[in-house]
């Protein structure tokens, strides 16, 4: 056993006062032990304080960046969107151009009329375009493949989510998909342009606007009718306006009717060629004559509540061959 002591003398200043104290060798040792493990363990603990520290800083430095990436992405987005109704306004407008100007097809009078969707009874798929396929096809493959993806780690500094991460790869499917569509809307429309080049005389006389400035109140199709009670067809567009605002001509025509109906009221009727004449009812006034040649933007009458009306309103038709077609399909701005 070991016996050795050790003596500490302790000495004050301030009284000149000594004390002894006297430890044993083993004491002192454990002592000495003891405060060596007390230490190491604070500076362990100051070790892992500053790399917590650090890592909370770090933390703080990802989220402000992810903060600012979702803010960015969010910008992204809205363009993608605005770009993506662009395309679906494009694609609108030349399936719309196409069909009134496709005066050779059998079938014109019934797309007209129907538009561009598919009858009743019609299975979609038939309507869809190819391209419209195929870019489905490559949209669910690569909805599969980030599918597959294994969320991130948020404790390494990861901080996005597994439904950040659907919505980066929704957004890049829809990017890619919008510069596929970019691509062949731009040779629909080189081709469409090329071809009514050669047709200028048809486009002049294609009735492709509005007719006067207003809320379309109600369409083309079956409806109740206001007087009867009945199911009847409405022939055309109703568009609310102020009595006496203008209405223009939609294209170059030559005017038939300009007189007074028991149904339409004050009625106007231009033929642009090619079969297709224009109505305009329950007018308030009348600018033109028979026979006179009217251009696109000329007024030729005002809206009135003239005939059998509910109120002022311009009634717009538009004919082929005299049958009623859909106008919404020859105005291209709607």
């Amino acid at each position: 056993m070991d016996k050795k002591k050790v003596t500490l003398f302790i000495v004050s200043n301030q009284t000149g006062k000594t004390r002894k104290l006297v430890l044993s060798a083993a004491w002192l040792k454990a002592i000495s032990f003891i405060s060596a493990i007390v230490i190491i363990i604070f500076a362990a603990g100051l070790v892992d304080y500053f790399g917590l520290l650090l890592q909370a800083m770090e933390n703080k430095r990802l989220k402000a960046e992810n903060a600012q990436l979702i803010k960015q992405f969010q910008v992204v987005e809205s363009k993608v969107s605005a770009l993506e109704n662009s395309l679906e306004r494009v694609k609108t407008f030349t399936t719309k151009l196409k069909l009134i100007t496709n005066v050779d097809a059998d079938d014109r009078i019934t797309k007209l009329t129907m538009g561009p969707k598919p009858a009743a009874g019609q299975p979609v798929e038939e309507y869809e375009p190819m391209e419209q396929r195929e870019s489905t096809d490559v949209l669910e493959e690569q909805d599969q493949v980030f599918a597959n993806k294994k969320p991130l780690n948020d404790q390494a500094g990861e901080l996005a989510n597994e439904n950040a991460d659907k919505d980066y790869a929704s957004l890049v499917v829809r990017i890619d998909k919008a510069v596929k569509e970019t691509q062949l809307k731009e040779q629909s429309v080189i081709d469409l342009w090329e071809s009514l080049s050669e047709r200028q005389s048809l486009l002049n006389s294609t009735p492709n606007m509005k007719p006067a400035k207003g809320w379309i109140t109600s369409r083309f199709g079956y409806r109740i009718s206001p007087f009867t009670g009945k199911t009847a067809l409405h022939a055309g567009l109703d568009i609310a306006a102020a009595p006496g605002s203008p209405v223009y001509a939609p294209a170059d025509g030559v005017v038939v009717f300009a007189s007074y109906d028991e149904s339409y009221g004050k009625l106007i009727t231009i033929d642009y060629g090619y079969g297709v004449t224009t109505r305009f009812g329950h007018l308030s006034q009348i600018y033109v004559q028979v026979g006179q040649r009217v251009n696109k933007w000329d007024v030729v009458g005002a809206v009135g509540n003239t005939g059998r009306s509910t109120g002022p309103h311009l009634h717009y038709e538009v004919r082929i061959n005299g049958t009623a077609v859909d106008p919404i399909n020859y105005i291209l701005d709607e």
